[in-house]
């Protein structure tokens, strides 16, 4: 029992490994285009797949907290692995919204429940002492070091798969995708207090917990919704914007994989950062890269904008190792799994309305303008997040700080 336990933190990795390898991605635009869809109808099939997520994200999540993380991730894994197969036929708008639907349903199941399952894991290892786990920062920092990898390793596949075809890379994407499915199925379910109460009464106190708890935990979680929203507007800007400045296809894999691999070593190496320079310092970085990617990419041409792009994979990697290794850390274990869905909801319900608009921007007014636009909106949301957010941070930090006794 506890040796499978134990074996829960590699498969974890595995399995975000898995779910990130997605060769499809990084040429997903070029593909749909060349099924005669234009970015607006690109931006749809993605806001159907925020939609699924965001009906599905939150009651997916209970239900792990209710019935167990292994089995939700093993359901959500099944459904991704359909999905996956059902591009080998899909060729028209229709079916790219029906591989939407069914990949959003299995995401919003294993969503919040694999970094659940994680720190639930290196919790029980921690107080039973044993051996395995590297604590349940780090372990959460080497998962999104591990799913970046595995993107950038996605987007080197999915350029030599270009050698051959678009076709390839489909068909490596539906054989990859089932195996999740087989990695699930060796899941243990960590022993834990089961949320008990009526679900009127669950729902309760879990918005006591974000509204009235800890302040840090819902601010965190604001800063987590406004740079996941942003990551989400560049991720599907970029292969336009490559587009636009004349790199050749062939290519995007490659940028691909280098952009990820940037968000993967920032991510591990981001509780280092912390320690080193501060707090405050790593939310200036984090809240500045951003920016000043956007602003390079609109202001230089050809491979220089590209290169400012490195930026925002940069702050990407450190804001979601801090981010949510700092709300994990701060929620309990029984509604863990929910929270986390929260806030992946709060991303995708605002997308459902936006995404579109973003694909309607790129086509009728550009990729620039359109990047400047975002520069202009998320600038002051940013400012808006971190500033309260380092402030709630520091009172914390002096509230838990042991008081000396008076001498004499």
């Amino acid at each position: 029992m506890r040796a499978s336990i134990q074996n829960n933190i590699r498969t974890i990795y595995l399995l975000g490994f898995f779910h990130s390898f997605m060769v499809v991605i990084p040429v997903f635009v070029p593909l749909l285009q060349g099924y005669g869809l234009s970015m607006s109808q690109v931006l749809q099939t993605q806001a159907l797949f925020a939609l699924t997520i965001a009906l599905c994200e939150v009651p997916s999540g209970y239900l792990a907290d209710l019935w167990g993380r292994k089995q939700a991730i093993l359901v959500g894994s099944c459904l991704n692995a359909a999905g996956f197969l059902s591009l080998l036929w899909a060729d028209t708008f229709v079916d790219f919204l029906l591989y939407e639907f069914i990949l959003g349903l299995g995401f919003s199941l294993i969503s919040g429940a694999d970094l659940a399952l994680l720190y639930d894991t290196e919790v029980h290892l921690s107080e039973r002492g044993l051996p395995g786990g590297a604590g349940a920062g780090k372990s959460l920092s080497r998962l999104i070091a591990i799913e970046a990898g595995a993107s950038g390793i996605a987007g080197i596949t999915a350029s030599v798969l270009l050698l051959w075809s678009l076709d390839a890379v489909v068909l490596v994407q539906a054989i990859t995708g089932i195996a999740p499915l087989c990695l699930a199925l060796g899941l243990v379910e960590v022993p834990r207090p089961q949320v008990s109460g009526g679900h009127r009464g669950n729902a309760k106190r879990i918005l006591e917990l974000l509204l009235f708890g800890k302040p840090v935990v819902l601010w965190t979680a604001f800063a987590i919704a406004v740079f996941g929203l942003l990551a989400v507007y560049v991720f599907w800007a970029y292969q336009k914007y490559w587009e636009v400045q004349g790199i050749p296809i062939g290519h995007f894999g490659y940028i691909w994989a280098a952009f990820a691999i940037t968000v993967s070593v920032s991510a591990r190496y981001a509780s280092a950062l912390e320690q080193r320079i501060g707090t405050g310092q790593v939310l200036c970085l984090i809240g500045v890269l951003p920016l000043v990617g956007l602003l390079g990419m609109t202001a230089f041409a050809g491979w220089s904008g590209v290169v400012f792009g490195f930026a925002v994979q940069l702050a990407r990697g450190l804001s979601m190792s801090l981010f949510y290794e700092a709300l994990n850390r701060r929620v309990p274990g029984d509604f863990r799994a929910t929270v986390n869905s929260l806030v992946s909801l709060a991303v995708r319900a605002v997308f459902i309305v936006t995404g579109p608009l973003l694909g309607y921007a790129l086509d009728a007014v550009g990729v620039r303008s359109t990047l400047l636009l975002l520069v202009v909106v998320f600038a002051p949301l940013i400012a808006i997040v971190l500033v309260p957010l380092l402030l709630r941070i520091r009172r914390e930090e002096q509230s838990e700080e042991p008081r000396v006794a008076p001498a004499g």
